[in-house]
Protein backbone atom coordinates (compact mmCIF):
# COMPACT_ATOMS: atom_id res chain seq x y z
CA UNK A 1 0.00 0.00 0.00
CA UNK A 2 2.53 2.17 1.21
CA UNK A 3 4.47 1.71 -2.68
CA UNK A 4 1.16 2.57 -4.59
CA UNK A 5 0.47 5.38 -2.52
CA UNK A 6 3.64 6.80 -3.65
CA UNK A 7 3.10 5.84 -6.92
CA UNK A 8 -0.08 7.54 -6.99
CA UNK A 9 1.74 11.09 -5.19
CA UNK A 10 4.45 10.68 -7.90
CA UNK A 11 1.72 10.63 -10.66
CA UNK A 12 -0.22 13.31 -9.12
CA UNK A 13 2.57 15.71 -8.84
CA UNK A 14 3.58 15.01 -12.38
CA UNK A 15 -0.26 15.61 -13.74
CA UNK A 16 -0.32 19.06 -11.76
CA UNK A 17 3.31 20.16 -13.09
CA UNK A 18 1.92 19.39 -16.71
CA UNK A 19 -1.57 21.20 -15.88
CA UNK A 20 0.66 24.08 -14.68
CA UNK A 21 2.72 23.66 -18.16
CA UNK A 22 -0.47 23.30 -20.32
CA UNK A 23 -2.26 26.43 -18.92
CA UNK A 24 1.30 28.21 -19.31
CA UNK A 25 0.86 27.34 -22.80
CA UNK A 26 -2.88 28.19 -23.13
CA UNK A 27 -2.03 32.12 -22.07
CA UNK A 28 0.79 32.38 -24.31
CA UNK A 29 -0.77 30.73 -27.69
CA UNK A 30 -3.63 33.13 -26.72
CA UNK A 31 -1.63 35.88 -26.57
CA UNK A 32 0.25 35.35 -29.55
CA UNK A 33 -2.72 34.98 -31.45
CA UNK A 34 -3.73 38.20 -30.18
CA UNK A 35 -0.56 39.72 -31.37
CA UNK A 36 -0.92 38.43 -34.70
CA UNK A 37 -4.45 39.54 -35.42
CA UNK A 38 -3.24 42.83 -34.07
CA UNK A 39 -0.34 43.01 -36.47
CA UNK A 40 -2.17 41.99 -39.60
CA UNK A 41 -4.36 44.74 -39.08
CA UNK A 42 -2.07 47.16 -38.75
CA UNK A 43 -0.41 45.58 -42.01
CA UNK A 44 -3.38 45.68 -43.64
CA UNK A 45 -3.72 49.33 -42.86
CA UNK A 46 -0.56 50.13 -44.16
CA UNK A 47 -1.29 48.42 -47.32
CA UNK A 48 -4.29 50.31 -47.91
CA UNK A 49 -2.73 53.52 -46.75
CA UNK A 50 -0.32 53.03 -49.91
CA UNK A 51 -2.92 52.65 -52.07
CA UNK A 52 -4.58 55.77 -50.75
CA UNK A 53 -3.74 57.36 -54.33
CA UNK A 54 -5.23 54.81 -56.15
CA UNK A 55 -7.98 53.86 -58.21
CA UNK A 56 -9.73 50.87 -59.63
CA UNK A 57 -11.09 50.70 -63.09
CA UNK A 58 -13.22 47.30 -64.05
CA UNK A 59 -14.83 46.93 -67.38
CA UNK A 60 -11.95 48.85 -70.07
CA UNK A 61 -11.42 46.63 -72.89
CA UNK A 62 -8.71 45.03 -73.76
CA UNK A 63 -6.64 46.20 -76.87
CA UNK A 64 -3.26 45.52 -77.96
CA UNK A 65 -2.29 49.16 -78.50
CA UNK A 66 -4.24 50.60 -76.09
CA UNK A 67 -3.09 53.94 -74.15
CA UNK A 68 -4.48 53.73 -70.62
CA UNK A 69 -3.31 57.26 -69.92
CA UNK A 70 -5.23 58.44 -72.87
CA UNK A 71 -8.14 56.28 -71.59
CA UNK A 72 -7.97 57.76 -68.08
CA UNK A 73 -7.97 61.45 -69.02
CA UNK A 74 -10.56 60.69 -71.69
CA UNK A 75 -12.35 59.21 -68.57
CA UNK A 76 -12.03 62.28 -66.68
CA UNK A 77 -13.32 64.82 -69.53
CA UNK A 78 -16.37 62.80 -69.68
CA UNK A 79 -17.47 62.93 -65.85
CA UNK A 80 -16.49 66.65 -66.01
CA UNK A 81 -13.05 66.79 -63.93
CA UNK A 82 -10.32 66.44 -66.21
CA UNK A 83 -6.85 65.93 -65.27
CA UNK A 84 -3.84 65.91 -67.09
CA UNK A 85 -0.79 63.49 -67.77
CA UNK A 86 0.74 64.72 -65.21
CA UNK A 87 -1.48 63.65 -62.42
CA UNK A 88 -1.13 59.97 -63.36
CA UNK A 89 1.96 58.55 -61.30
CA UNK A 90 1.38 55.46 -62.78
CA UNK A 91 -1.22 52.92 -64.79
CA UNK A 92 -1.22 49.49 -65.35
CA UNK A 93 -3.51 46.15 -65.73
CA UNK A 94 -3.29 43.51 -62.89
CA UNK A 95 -3.55 39.72 -63.32
CA UNK A 96 -7.14 37.88 -63.19
CA UNK A 97 -7.45 35.67 -60.43
CA UNK A 98 -9.37 33.38 -62.47
CA UNK A 99 -7.78 32.95 -66.05
CA UNK A 100 -10.95 31.17 -67.06
CA UNK A 101 -12.97 35.01 -66.67
CA UNK A 102 -13.40 36.74 -70.21
CA UNK A 103 -13.74 39.59 -68.45
CA UNK A 104 -11.41 42.28 -69.06
CA UNK A 105 -8.27 42.65 -66.50
CA UNK A 106 -8.49 45.49 -64.16
CA UNK A 107 -7.10 48.90 -64.44
CA UNK A 108 -5.14 50.14 -61.65
CA UNK A 109 -4.16 54.34 -62.18
CA UNK A 110 -2.13 55.82 -59.52
CA UNK A 111 -2.81 59.54 -59.10
CA UNK A 112 -0.47 62.40 -58.58
CA UNK A 113 -2.88 62.67 -54.67
CA UNK A 114 -5.69 61.15 -53.07
CA UNK A 115 -7.80 64.15 -53.47
CA UNK A 116 -7.63 64.09 -57.00
CA UNK A 117 -8.40 60.45 -56.29
CA UNK A 118 -11.33 61.48 -54.66
CA UNK A 119 -12.21 64.46 -56.88
CA UNK A 120 -12.64 61.78 -60.00
CA UNK A 121 -14.85 59.42 -57.49
CA UNK A 122 -17.49 61.84 -56.19
CA UNK A 123 -17.09 62.94 -60.04
CA UNK A 124 -17.88 59.17 -61.34
CA UNK A 125 -20.89 59.08 -58.36
CA UNK A 126 -22.12 62.38 -60.05
CA UNK A 127 -21.82 61.32 -63.58
CA UNK A 128 -24.44 58.04 -62.89
CA UNK A 129 -26.82 60.32 -60.93
CA UNK A 130 -26.97 62.57 -63.56
CA UNK A 131 -26.94 59.86 -66.55
CA UNK A 132 -29.03 57.01 -64.84
CA UNK A 133 -30.04 55.48 -68.20
CA UNK A 134 -26.42 55.90 -69.46
CA UNK A 135 -24.23 55.42 -66.77
CA UNK A 136 -20.60 55.18 -67.40
CA UNK A 137 -18.93 53.16 -70.24
CA UNK A 138 -16.77 52.33 -72.75
CA UNK A 139 -18.83 54.59 -75.17
CA UNK A 140 -17.91 57.49 -73.32
CA UNK A 141 -14.06 56.36 -72.96
CA UNK A 142 -14.24 56.64 -76.82
CA UNK A 143 -13.65 52.99 -77.04
CA UNK A 144 -15.15 51.80 -80.36
CA UNK A 145 -16.81 48.08 -80.04
CA UNK A 146 -19.61 46.88 -77.77
CA UNK A 147 -21.13 48.83 -75.02
CA UNK A 148 -19.96 48.13 -71.73
CA UNK A 149 -19.73 49.02 -67.99
CA UNK A 150 -17.16 51.02 -66.97
CA UNK A 151 -16.64 50.94 -62.88
CA UNK A 152 -14.22 53.27 -60.84
CA UNK A 153 -13.94 52.38 -57.35
CA UNK A 154 -11.17 52.74 -54.41
CA UNK A 155 -8.05 50.24 -54.51
CA UNK A 156 -8.30 47.73 -51.68
CA UNK A 157 -6.30 45.11 -50.24
CA UNK A 158 -6.85 41.52 -51.38
CA UNK A 159 -8.02 41.11 -47.21
CA UNK A 160 -10.13 44.18 -47.88
CA UNK A 161 -11.58 43.24 -51.08
CA UNK A 162 -13.03 40.11 -49.69
CA UNK A 163 -14.50 41.77 -46.68
CA UNK A 164 -16.27 44.18 -49.07
CA UNK A 165 -17.20 41.17 -50.99
CA UNK A 166 -18.61 39.31 -48.10
CA UNK A 167 -20.26 42.56 -46.54
CA UNK A 168 -22.38 42.96 -49.69
CA UNK A 169 -23.81 39.85 -49.58
CA UNK A 170 -24.34 39.69 -45.81
CA UNK A 171 -26.46 43.36 -46.54
CA UNK A 172 -28.24 41.67 -49.08
CA UNK A 173 -29.54 38.78 -47.23
CA UNK A 174 -30.10 41.14 -44.30
CA UNK A 175 -31.82 43.72 -46.43
CA UNK A 176 -29.46 46.48 -45.94
CA UNK A 177 -29.86 49.17 -48.64
CA UNK A 178 -26.18 50.92 -48.33
CA UNK A 179 -22.76 49.69 -48.73
CA UNK A 180 -19.73 51.81 -50.01
CA UNK A 181 -16.18 52.36 -49.16
CA UNK A 182 -14.35 55.68 -47.86
CA UNK A 183 -10.70 56.16 -47.34
CA UNK A 184 -10.03 52.29 -47.47
CA UNK A 185 -13.22 51.70 -44.58
CA UNK A 186 -16.18 49.92 -45.83
CA UNK A 187 -19.25 51.38 -44.48
CA UNK A 188 -23.43 49.89 -44.30
CA UNK A 189 -26.98 51.55 -43.84
CA UNK A 190 -29.63 49.94 -43.28
CA UNK A 191 -31.44 52.45 -44.85
CA UNK A 192 -32.02 56.62 -45.17
CA UNK A 193 -33.17 56.95 -41.60
CA UNK A 194 -30.44 55.00 -40.00
CA UNK A 195 -26.50 56.02 -39.39
CA UNK A 196 -23.88 54.26 -41.10
CA UNK A 197 -22.32 50.96 -39.23
CA UNK A 198 -18.20 50.70 -39.84
CA UNK A 199 -17.49 47.18 -41.10
CA UNK A 200 -13.60 45.92 -39.89
CA UNK A 201 -13.92 42.89 -39.57
CA UNK A 202 -15.61 39.41 -40.27
CA UNK A 203 -16.94 39.52 -37.15
CA UNK A 204 -18.51 43.17 -37.41
CA UNK A 205 -21.07 41.40 -40.25
CA UNK A 206 -22.24 38.71 -37.31
CA UNK A 207 -23.76 42.26 -35.99
CA UNK A 208 -26.26 43.24 -39.30
CA UNK A 209 -29.26 41.62 -38.40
Amino acid sequence: MDFFNRQYEDLKSIVEEKSTVICKLETDNALLQSTVTDLSNRLCAVEQHMRGSNLEINGIPEHRTENLVNTVIQLSRSIDNPVSEDDILHTTRVAKLMKQNDKPRTVIVKMRSPRLRDSILAAVVRFNKKNATDKLNSHHLGLAGTITPVFVAEHLTPNNEALHAATRKKCKDVNFKFVWVRNGRIYVRKDESCSAITIRNMDSLKLLT
